[in-house]
This record gives C-alpha cells, sequence and structure tokens, in this order.
C-alpha cells in the first residue's frame, strides 16, 4: 500500500492511496489521527484491509501534499554514503576520509516539506543543492538492533531530497547547518509499505533538475547498507515508530560540478525511485 499525509478541505489526515484518489483512515481509531500514529499501533501492515469496500474521500489532484511523516521525533541522515559521491567531494576539495561507522547527522522535522510543495531558497545564499536519497521508515522501535533483525523493524520507505545549504554546511565540519533551514527537505509523496519491496532490493534512483538527469543510481553502491544503519542508529538511541533514516545521495550533486551548478527559483527538481514514484518540488526565493 501507498500511505500518506495530506491536508484536503483545510483539514490535516492520513490515508491510503486507493487508484487516482486517496482513502481516509484518519478515523480508522480514536487516538490515531496521524500517520505516525497509525505505524506505532501497526496499523500500517493491515491497510489494505482497512480500505476495502470504502471509497476514496478526495482526488490525489485535489489535496496538498504533507511531509510523508509531519513531525517524526527523529531524522537521521547519512552523509556521503555511495563511494561516488565520496570521491565526487574529495575532487572537489573536500578533504574526507572512509570512515568505519556511519557518519549521520539530524534534521528537524520544521526543515521538511510535500511533495508538489515550494521548497524555499533561503534568502541568505544562492547555493541550494539536491540530493535525491532513499528514506525509510521505522514501523517497530527499539535500541540496539541487530543487522540480522533490522528488516522487521522497517514500516516503509518514500522518496527524500536532502538539499543543502552549501556554504552554511561548510560553516564547520559539522554539517547539519546547511541541513536544516525551513522548507528545503522534501519528503514524498507518499510511503510504500515494507511488504511491497523485498528486503535488500537495489532501487533504481535519479534526479533530474528541470528534465535533465544529474543523478542516477541504484541502492546497491551504498556504502553502509539500511541494516547497518538501523543497527548503528538504534546503538545511539532508542528508534521509534515513524522515525525516517535517509540513507544517502549518490554523485552528480551541483557542488562536484565544473563549475558548480546549485538550483534557483522556479526550477522544478524530481527525484525518482523505483518501486516508489516521483517526488516533485519547485524552487522559490524566500520571501
Amino acid at each position: 500500500m501507498k500511505l500518506l499525509s495530506y491536508r484536503s478541505a483545510g483539514r490535516e489526515a492520513f490515508g491510503a492511496v486507493v487508484g487516482d484518489g486517496v482513502v481516509d483512515l484518519s478515523n480508522w481509531r480514536d487516538g490515531v489521527a496521524t500517520l505516525r500514529d497509525y505505524i506505532a499501533c501497526g496499523g500500517y501492515r493491515d491497510a489494505a484491509d482497512h480500505v476495502r469496500d470504502r471509497p476514496v474521500d478526495a482526488k490525489l489532484a485535489e489535496i496538498e501534499y504533507l511531509p510523508v511523516i509531519t513531525q517524526p521525533e527523529k531524522i537521521v541522515c547519512a552523509v556521503r554514503n555511495y563511494l561516488d559521491h565520496h570521491n565526487e567531494a574529495i575532487a572537489s576539495g573536500l578533504q574526507r576520509e572512509l570512515s568505519d561507522f556511519p557518519p549521520i547527522f539530524l534534521r528537524v522535522w520544521r526543515s521538511q516539506v510535500g511533495h508538489d510543495q515550494p521548497v524555499v531558497r533561503p534568502r541568505v545564499s544562492d547555493t541550494l543543492d539536491w540530493e535525491g536519497e532513499l528514506a525509510v521508515i521505522i514501523g517497530t522501535g527499539g535500541r540496539d538492533i541487530a543487522e540480522a533483525d533490522a528488516w522487521k523493524h522497517i514500516a516503509g520507505y518514500s522518496a527524500y531530497n536532502d538539499v543543502s545549504v552549501r556554504e552554511w554546511q561548510f560553516h564547520a565540519k559539522q554539517i547539519a547547518s546547511g541541513k536544516n533551514f525551513e522548507n528545503t527537505g522534501p519528503f514524498g509523496p507518499w510511503m510504500v509499505t515494507a511488504d511491497e519491496i523485498e528486503p535488500g532490493r537495489r532501487l533504481k534512483l535519479q534526479t533530474r533538475l528541470n528534465g535533465e538527469t544529474v543523478q542516477s543510481s541504484d541502492t546497491g553502491h551504498l556504502i553502509f547498507s539500511i541494516p547497518r544503519l538501523i543497527n548503528y542508529a538504534s546503538t545511539i538511541f532508542t528508534l521509534s515508530p515513524g522515525d525516517v533514516i535517509v540513507t544517502g545521495t549518490p554523485s552528480g550533486v551541483g557542488f562536484g560540478r565544473k563549475p558548480p551548478q546549485y538550483m534557483k527559483p522556479g526550477d522544478i527538481v524530481e527525484v525518482e525511485i523505483e518501486a516508489i514514484g516521483v517526488l516533485r518540488n519547485q524552487i522559490v526565493e524566500q520571501a
């Protein structure tokens, strides 16, 4: 199933995609008001049963997409998790050694935007860069999750654009300042439940800028696998249902081009991941 968060008729809701519409699941059970709640109570495992014989409540063309998980407790992002991107960064002048452990940082939920919603280029920067990535949504939380058990803790998968405000990212060795400007983290358009995608399947990933392919790879090239990322993160802190792990980007970012190329107002950026769909956003200037 495809599950999403959205706004319709001025009300925030979550539901399941059925054909060209969405079935509202916000009234499925008392106390389950968000997709994060639905995941926490395990509802996502039986979503097909929950929508059976129910009419759609809104057309996809009529809704406002919200980030798949609107307020995750944690958004854990992997850094340089494709070898070609790691080498691309070195070629661009960054001195970084391959780590024995997954380099990670945290995003805040206010940095996120939904599918077809504007990405805001902050007025303090003109170096807004794309980073198409696979996002993993945690279903069953836990601490010290073994790699062998990690797949069982996944609720589903989505697309993420881990947009960077480059010169702010390089203010210090810790890059989070360039990753947390508001409305710079597209996440969507929906979550495909884990039962639809075989564990370990290599998923093709492409990023397009104004229709031109700028990134093309697949998740088989990850340096640190999804189970390793889950294991590592859960060693540090307890993972909770609805937490998001953003797994890293391949080569082809704007910073690595000669000369560098960055997104500007009016540009359309798309991240397409096999078996999931297309995440599309337009760039606007901060008001």
